[in-house]
């Protein structure tokens, strides 16, 4: 659970961080590849790795369709409007009873057809090696380049001939997409799924864990999900609970250290460390 969180918050990670789009609709994008890849699987009889790929694909497109409406728009309107649309997606979730089963819960085939967490637990180890990877070629490309141009400065990088909505989207898209890969993973490794995964909570923890771990640093949504699961999972706290907790760690840590655990790390091994010889 903690690396399903990871990969959810490498990918907002590109989003938020590098390309300085504050979405909201995260948790929706995991949630609609879950339910899209049950959809695929029980309707149309595809194979579970089958339905993972479809909602794969159908969370890219969510993703590039939403985009198109909001990347023009900045700071609070842009995260107001994904806000919306995943509060739009959770209440529709709830109320088609006969397609989704609302609240009752809709039962999905399991992922490898075993709840035995050994080998499920080395999927999403793959999972998060092969987010690690994608997001490292990407930021250590031009593209990566280019998306940090757009963060902090829009108009100078227009200026410098790149063309900031095409970037953005295209990081929006492939954020959607593996945001979209983890919740169809994670909802055949359940095997049940419900609206109450695509609640703001969510998405609150996603934030929550990036921050933690390291804002725009690139093992912090990693190092984040880690601990903030684990905590979580020591002292057996959920929902809000958990929140608070996490929220008033996140307030003390950014008091003193705004680098995130990654970052204070860093600097206890360089204090820690070797001095070098004058």
């Amino acid at each position: 659970i903690a690396l399903y969180y990871a990969v959810l918050g490498i990918s907002w990670n590109l989003v938020a961080g590098y390309t300085g789009q504050f979405s909201l609709a995260h948790h929706a994008f995991a949630g609609l590849g879950a339910y899209a890849s049950a959809g695929a699987v029980l309707v149309l009889g595809f194979p579970v790795w089958g339905g993972i790929l479809a909602g794969t694909l159908g969370a890219a497109l969510s993703g590039y369709l939403l985009g198109s409406l909001t990347l023009r728009m900045r700071g609070i309107y842009l995260a107001i409007t994904t806000w919306a649309f995943a509060e739009s997606f959770r209440i529709l979730l709830s109320v088609n009873y006969q397609v989704t089963r609302g609240d009752m819960g809709l039962t999905v085939p399991l992922l490898l057809g075993t709840l035995d967490p050994l080998p499920n637990y080395y999927v999403f180890v793959g999972l998060t090696a092969g987010t690690l990877l994608l997001a490292a070629a990407v930021l250590g490309s031009k593209v990566g380049l280019r998306i940090r141009a757009v963060r902090d400065d829009e108009e100078a990088a227009a200026v410098r001939g790149i063309d900031a909505v095409r970037w953005k989207m295209f990081i929006f898209t492939l954020s959607a997409a593996v945001a979209g890969l983890a919740g169809a993973v994670y909802g055949h490794y359940i095997g049940l799924l419900a609206p109450s995964q695509v609640r703001f909570t969510e998405m609150a923890f996603i934030i929550i864990a990036v921050v933690l771990g390291g804002f725009r640093s690139f093992w912090g949504p990693l190092v984040g999900a880690v601990v903030a699961e684990g905590l979580a999972e020591a002292l057996r706290l959920s929902g809000e609970v958990r929140l608070v907790l996490f929220g008033l760690f996140v307030i003390v840590l950014m008091r003193a250290y705004p680098a995130g655990l990654v970052g204070l790390l860093a600097a206890l091994g360089r204090r820690l460390g070797p001095r070098p010889r004058s």
